[in-house]
Parts: structure tokens; C-alpha cells; sequence
């Protein structure tokens, strides 16, 4: 009797709390799920082929994506933008402006927007084929409030070449499901359009004017998002694609933001193209997807001025020049949480393309992370190392503030087995404490290990005209120089011939070229042609670096006693010189295997020349290219029916 009175006291209880009960549950479970890392894609534009309109001098091509509803919680957007060459043409040739612009939302009703997502430079393709692609990414994550429920994305292709070329073009929305770091409160648009510069009729500063809002009573936090490049070629400087100029930012008349609006072309991940690739750039590249400049500042309720000064400069003709600026003002509360720490990225170990300059590697981890949180970051626990491995543990200290991001150069090797990898990397303990939201506090990367190698080999280096650029070098996976040759060491267009004996283990092989225009580039024939290969003891070809690699290019390998390479694959190296002509050109070809050769020879697109051959090892061959008419002339070599080559030629 006691016992079921009990038992149904329990049980009224139970019934009678039940409603809160089930109410308790719901807001646990929904808390649980909020914190649980979930990943969508939103694709708008998949392999659409895109083309320029030569009378318009631009191109839109709009289409709509479903993203989530106002209510999902969403932590970051990515964008990934692939370019590739179309199935039906052959791949565009120049380096033209493109935008990627939000035109509306909430249907083909909805309010027009035209922010600017993105800005996307295209590459020299003249040189890529069937199969070529490229992914770039940027975040887009302040335009949130925006991307959602139904979207209009238009990719604007600018440029004047005819309708037989194009990209095929994919834009794809990754989306991180999860806490926001800040919550948006509004966006003022501040300068958005190509002002004039250097033209003495009509001063930037008439044009690029202050804008003046109003900071609302929960607003903490005013991020301003920059898209700047340069363009056009007056005189004397060249501007504003090839000249150095100063851009300041200022908040109520205090500069915020200093920078030289110049940007390195030599190092892009995307190499060779089939242009002036490597030609430093008014804050662009050919072949980038442009990263904005986010500049945050903290500042109270009240009135605001924003202000953008260029350096002042009057060109004497050919004037020309634009400085196309697309810049908004978010407004944010403070960040939501005082310890938020994120990975950014594992670049090394990483197979993706964008990392492909520091990678495949042998030691060194490389990753960055970024402070979401309102205190500064001083110190975290990083675990980190290959999964079928055992972790290492780094013990970072520093002063981050919020928003910023740290690069960090993590100690030891690089582990891994045959073929494909996984590298794991984990933030712990950032400040000591425990991180607000931890599921973007690890991250996984897939990585290729670097291929075997003899350890016994026979090192060619020839250098071109400017030796006083260029040194090679052989590291192990201890960091230790196992062999060099300095520039000071080097004689111009001088061949070095070296046998290499290594112990088993992994190393890493490094060209570097100061200048950033490599061993040859076709614009400069001046430098002469150069070039590093690798040999095995038989004399067959196992190596070859690329000549036109800009700032240089790294190898990696596992060197393995007694170690034979497959010369049934085939391997390739070519030589094209000079490419700046007026009447004959030279195709040197070195191979590992006797293969049937193909050499066509076109001007935009037609075909001019076209050259058999059979039985090609080792072999040079010559090209009277007088009839020929001036134009984008490209030689492409096929072995055995397959493009081996592909290089652009300019006729004087």
C-alpha cells in the first residue's frame, strides 16, 4: 500500500508538471541543436557559360537561389566562385573586371539591393583546355541579413572579346549554421562607382565625398567593407592598373586605415597563364578573386563621418584612369561573447588549390585562427597532426585583438601514409577558459603525401641572363640545407649538372626567384630561358619545374633507397623561347619516353600551322613564323594525342 501510494504520487506529479516538463526538454533540445555545426550549399550559377558582349562592353547573367528564412542561425557564408574552360568554346583570354553583385531579395518583386558580394579578376586562359577549372572563395558573411529566402545573384562579365570564347562559371553559397558573432543591426552604402583619377577637369575628392550616418543606441560596432581596384594606363605613371598610390580611411577626421594600394602578382597559386601574369597590379591580380578590406571600429550612439582620400596626382595624358571602389558601412552590436575562438584554415598540410604554392610539404604546419570574441585573445592550446598519427601540442601566446587573424608556423613533421591523409587540427582552452561555441573550434583538411622519389639523382639547372635572381635549394624535414646553390654562386646561361644522394626520409626542393618573373617569361625574352630539372641515373627525365613560375616553386618528395620511377608514365619538359618574336621561334622538347608529336599553331583561335612528328625523345625543333599576322598566337604540342603544352607567343 505504501509502495503505491508513492507510485502514484510520482505519477501525479509527473502529470501535473508534464507541460513544463515537455517545455524544459524543447528549450534544451533547441539550444543543443542551435549549437551544433551544420553545413548547406546554396548554388545559383552551375557551369553557366558566360561570354562577353563586345557592344556593351559587359554581360549580366542573373540567376535566383533559395537561401535560408530570417530565423536560421547562421554563423558564416563562404562564397566559392569556380571558373573553368566552357564545354562548347575555347577558354576567354584576358583579364577582365568582373562583379558578383546581391540585386535583390524576396523574390522579382523585392526591393533592388545591387550590393557588391564580390569582385572577381579573371585570368589570362588562353593556355587552358578542355577540363581546366579554378576555385577561389571569400567570405561574405556581413551580407547575411541579406542571403536570405529567395535571392537574386547576377555575375556582371565585363570585357570585348568575341563570342567564341568564355568561362564556364559556378557560384556556390556555403553556409555554417550557428551562433552569430554579432548582431547585424543595419548597412549604410558609402562610395559606389569608378571615380576618375589623375584628370585635372574633374578631381577624385569632387566626386569621392565624406558620407555622414548615424550610429543607432545598440550599435557598437561599425565595420567597413572595401572593394577597391585600379585600372586604365595614363601618363606618366601608368595608373591606375600599374601605378603605387596611398589610400586612407578616415572616422570623424582620424585616420582609421593606411595602406599602399599595390599588390604582388608574382606569387598568384594560379600559374602559368597565357598573359602578364606576373605584373604587380593597382591592388589586383589576373586570375583572384578579390579578398575586401574589413576594417572594425568600435564607436559610440551618435553622428558619424566616413571619409576615403587617394593620394593627390594629376596625369599629363592618356588620361584615363579609374579607381573603382565599392564600400559599405555595417552596423553591429558588440560581439555576443567574450572567448570565441575559430579556425580559419589549415593551409599546410591542404590539397586545395589555393594552398597549392606551399604544398605538398614535409614539416611545418601551417594554420591560422581568428578572435571572435570581445576580449583579446592571449593565449590558446593547438593540437594538431595527422589522424593515424599521435597529436602534437602547441602552446600559442599573443596579443589578437577582435576580428584579427593569426598565421602560426607549427614545429615538426609532417606525418603521413601513402596517398591520401587527413590533417586535424584543434583550438583548446583560448585565455584559458572555455570557448563560447566550440564546433568551429576544430577543423579536418584532406592532404596528398608527397610522392617517392629516388634518393639518387642527377640535379640540371640552366640560368638565364639574370642568374643574380635566382637560387635553388634542397631541405630535409629537419629544416637542414642539404644543398644549395646561391645566387652569388651562379653565372648567367650557364648549365649546372649535379648527382644528389640523400638518406631516406622527406624533403622539400625550392626555386626562388627574387624578381618574381622566373627562370623565363614570355614578355621579358631580355631575361633569356632557363630551367631545373631532375634526372634519374639513367638519364630519363623524373622532374620538371615550370620556367614561367613568377616568385619560384617547391617540390617535395619522399626520397626512398633503391627507389625506381615508372617510365611507362610519361613525363614532359618544354621549352619554348623566345615568345616575344619577329620571325622564328624554338620548341625544345625532353621527355622520358619516344612519343608521337603534334604541334599546332594557331592566331586567335585559327589555325595557321600544324607540324607531325614521330618517334620524339630529346629533340629541338624550329618555327619560321614570318607570314604569320600579329595576334595571340599560341603553340600547343600533343604526345601520343595528348596536350602536353600549351604557350602563348607575341609577334613584334
Amino acid at each position: 500500500m505504501y509502495i503505491y501510494a508513492v507510485s502514484y504520487l510520482l505519477f501525479f506529479t509527473i502529470m501535473n508538471f508534464r507541460p513544463i516538463l515537455i517545455l524544459v526538454w524543447l528549450i534544451i533540445g533547441y539550444h543543443a541543436i542551435a549549437q551544433k555545426k551544420a553545413i548547406s550549399h546554396v548554388v545559383t550559377h552551375n557551369r553557366t557559360t558566360i561570354i562577353c558582349d563586345a557592344a556593351k562592353g559587359e554581360n549580366p547573367y542573373p540567376a535566383w537561389g533559395v537561401f535560408p528564412k530570417a530565423e536560421y542561425p547562421v554563423r558564416k557564408i563562404t562564397m566559392h566562385v569556380t571558373l573553368g574552360s566552357p564545354d562548347s568554346l575555347n577558354t576567354a583570354h584576358w583579364d577582365y573586371l568582373d562583379h558578383i553583385v546581391l540585386r535583390r531579395k524576396g523574390g522579382a518583386k523585392g526591393e533592388v539591393l545591387n550590393y557588391e558580394l564580390g569582385r572577381m579578376l579573371t585570368p589570362y586562359g588562353s593556355i587552358y583546355n578542355k577540363g581546366w577549372n579554378w576555385k577561389w572563395q571569400v567570405d561574405v558573411t556581413d551580407f547575411a541579413p541579406f542571403l536570405r529566402d529567395s535571392v537574386e545573384i547576377v555575375y556582371v562579365h565585363s570585357g570585348f572579346e568575341d563570342k567564341t570564347v568564355g568561362w564556364a562559371l559556378s557560384i556556390d553559397f556555403e553556409i555554417l549554421s550557428g551562433p552569430p558573432v554579432v548582431t547585424p543591426l543595419g548597412i549604410t552604402p558609402l562610395w559606389n562607382k569608378g571615380y576618375k583619377y589623375g584628370d585635372p577637369n574633374e578631381k577624385i575628392e569632387e566626386n569621392l565625398l565624406p558620407v555622414t550616418y548615424e550610429s543607432l543606441g545598440q550599435a557598437a560596432l561599425s565595420r567597413i567593407r572595401i572593394q577597391h581596384t585600379g585600372h586604365g594606363m595614363d601618363k606618366p605613371r601608368g595608373c591606375s592598373e600599374f601605378c603605387t598610390r596611398w589610400r586612407e580611411l578616415m572616422l570623424d577626421g582620424k585616420v582609421v586605415d593606411l595602406r599602399d594600394m599595390w599588390k604582388k602578382c608574382g606569387d598568384n597559386p594560379l600559374y602559368p597563364q597565357g598573359g602578364t601574369w606576373i605584373f604587380d597590379r593597382a591592388y589586383w591580380c589576373p586570375g583572384d578573386l578579390q579578398q575586401p578590406d574589413v576594417i572594425d571600429i568600435f564607436t559610440k550612439p551618435g553622428h558619424h563621418t566616413a571619409a576615403l582620400r587617394m593620394e593627390p596626382y594629376t596625369a599629363s595624358s592618356n588620361i584615363q584612369a579609374v579607381e573603382n571602389i565599392s564600400a559599405y558601412l555595417f552596423h553591429y552590436s558588440k560581439p555576443k561573447q567574450k572567448i570565441d575562438a575559430v579556425v580559419e584554415s589549415i593551409m599546410v598540410p591542404n590539397d586545395e588549390k589555393r594552398f597549392s604554392r606551399l604544398n605538398p610539404a614535409s614539416s611545418g604546419p601551417r594554420i591560422s585562427f581568428r578572435n571572435l570574441g570581445a576580449d583579446p585573445l592571449h593565449s590558446l592550446t593547438i593540437v594538431y597532426g595527422t589522424k593515424g598519427f599521435p597529436s602534437k601540442t602547441f602552446h600559442w601566446k599573443g596579443n589578437l585583438s577582435f576580428n584579427q587573424v593569426a598565421d602560426v608556423l607549427l614545429p615538426g613533421e609532417i606525418q603521413e601514409k601513402d596517398g591520401e591523409n587527413v590533417f586535424h587540427v584543434a583550438l583548446i582552452k583560448p585565455n584559458g577558459k572555455k570557448d563560447a561555441w566550440s564546433e568551429d573550434n576544430e577543423m579536418d583538411v584532406v592532404f596528398t603525401a608527397p610522392e617517392k622519389f629516388p634518393n639518387e639523382f642527377v640535379v640540371k639547372f640552366l640560368t638565364n641572363k639574370a642568374p643574380q635572381d635566382n637560387s635553388i635549394s634542397l631541405i630535409n624535414a629537419q629544416q637542414d640545407t642539404v644543398f644549395q646553390k646561391k645566387a652569388a654562386q651562379l653565372t648567367a646561361l650557364t648549365l649546372y649538372t649535379d648527382t644528389i644522394r640523400l638518406a631516406a626520409g622527406n624533403y622539400s626542393f625550392r626555386l626562388i626567384d627574387t624578381a618574381g618573373n622566373g627562370l623565363q617569361f614570355w614578355a621579358q625574352p631580355e631575361n633569356g630561358d632557363g630551367y631545373l630539372r631532375i634526372f634519374d641515373l639513367k638519364g630519363n627525365l623524373i622532374h620538371a619545374f615550370e620556367s614561367d613560375c613568377g616568385v619560384g616553386e617547391m617540390f617535395s618528395f619522399k626520397a626512398v633507397p633503391g627507389f625506381e620511377m615508372d617510365t611507362i608514365k610519361a613525363q614532359y619538359a618544354f621549352s619554348l623561347y623566345p615568345r616575344s618574336v619577329v620571325d622564328q621561334t624554338q620548341l625544345n622538347v625532353v621527355s622520358n619516353k619516344q612519343s608521337d608529336m603534334t604541334v599546332r599553331i594557331t592566331v586567335d583561335g585559327v589555325l595557321w600551322q600544324k607540324h607531325e612528328y614521330k618517334a620524339v625523345k630529346n629533340a629541338i625543333f624550329n618555327y619560321d613564323l614570318n607570314h604569320l599576322p600579329k595576334g595571340r598566337i599560341i603553340v600547343e604540342a600533343f604526345m601520343d594525342g595528348i596536350s602536353r603544352f600549351k604557350g602563348r607567343i607575341n609577334k613584334k
